[in-house]
């Protein structure tokens, strides 16, 4: 019998330098095509945005961009419009929030109490509105909202013209994008609450605890990290989640009551056909919307090690 070495591991005759490198760089790999797709479609489109902010240029092919400098950062925040849009894109998010943190809660705890098929069916129809396209929800809902023959204004037996008033309009967008996003709301909500160990609501319940009281003071805590993610997509994605029932409901009026910042810099760039104008705009709204990020990610870690 003659013994037969074991053969070495493909790599094993590598210098260890080589073997730690390629430890190193084998993550990075994996990551390699992700990486590229948001260079090329996040990361260079927003470059390119940030060199169109500081030129003059129509849109048009055959008309050249002229470099103008800060004069289009000076000229936005000359206009009134642009701090009004501010404001209304905080009274979009603040009229938003309760449909994505209040009625998601309340929904979500329901939804608990419903078991077998009649679960299905109570998910089914809260997650519903976020499979309708959004111009398609906004073209029923305008014939709901007519003035005069309306089934909305027949169930309040009221005769407001609710896209043409300013304050009306306000609120239809709040509700018609709250109604859109309410299912997505308590998909998060319902994966947070899963993620809840039942032995808390056990021990709370073995203490002589209430099923109000489980839920105030032990299962909203927990839940305070999942809540913190959707404040956070509230207040980013709120003007975006708006924009196209904005566009095809309002177009922004009546008064420019509707005209939230995502809305203000698609008019300036499309709209007036400035597109220097409204990179700027993007640009400023990036910045002051990274910076709010940034606060509340730092929020919401804060409640994950509080809660931990």
């Amino acid at each position: 019998m003659v013994e037969v070495a074991r053969p070495a591991p493909p790599g094993a005759l590598l210098p260890q330098r080589v073997r730690r490198r390629r430890r190193t760089v084998a993550p990075y790999l994996y990551l390699a095509p992700g990486l590229v797709l948001l260079a090329v479609w996040v990361y260079r489109p927003l470059a390119q945005t940030a060199q169109l902010s500081f030129l003059s240029w129509n849109l048009l092919p055959t008309s050249p961009a002229v470099p103008v400098g800060w004069d289009n950062y000076a000229r936005l925040f000359a206009l009134p419009d642009f701090g009004a849009s501010v404001l209304r894109t905080l009274g979009l998010i603040a009229g938003l929030l309760p449909f994505t943190l209040l009625v998601p809660v309340l929904v979500a705890l329901a939804a608990r109490r419903v078991s077998g098929r009649a679960a299905r069916a109570y998910q089914a129809l809260v997650f519903a509105p976020l499979l309708v396209a959004p111009v398609a929800g906004a073209a029923v809902w305008s014939w709901l909202l007519e003035p005069r023959a309306g089934l909305v204004n027949r169930a309040l037996g009221t005769q407001a013209n609710w896209l043409q008033e300013p304050g009306p309009a306000q609120l239809a967008i709040v509700v018609i994008t709250g109604w859109h996003v309410l299912g997505f709301a308590v998909l998060i909500v319902s994966a947070g609450l899963t993620g809840i160990n039942a032995d808390y609501a056990d021990a709370a319940a073995v203490d002589g605890a209430t099923p109000g009281q489980t839920t105030r003071w032990v299962v909203l805590p927990l839940l305070s990290p999942t809540l913190g993610f959707l404040g956070l997509m509230t207040v980013l994605l709120a003007a975006q989640w708006s924009f196209p029932l904005v566009d095809t409901l309002t177009g922004g009026g009546p008064i420019d009551a509707t005209t939230t910042v995502y809305y203000l810099l698609w008019d300036y760039a499309f709209g007036s056909f400035d597109a220097g104008l409204g990179a700027a705009a993007g640009m400023v709204f990036f910045a002051g919307f990274g910076v709010v990020a940034l606060l509340l990610v730092g929020l919401t870690e804060r409640l994950v090690v509080h809660d931990s």
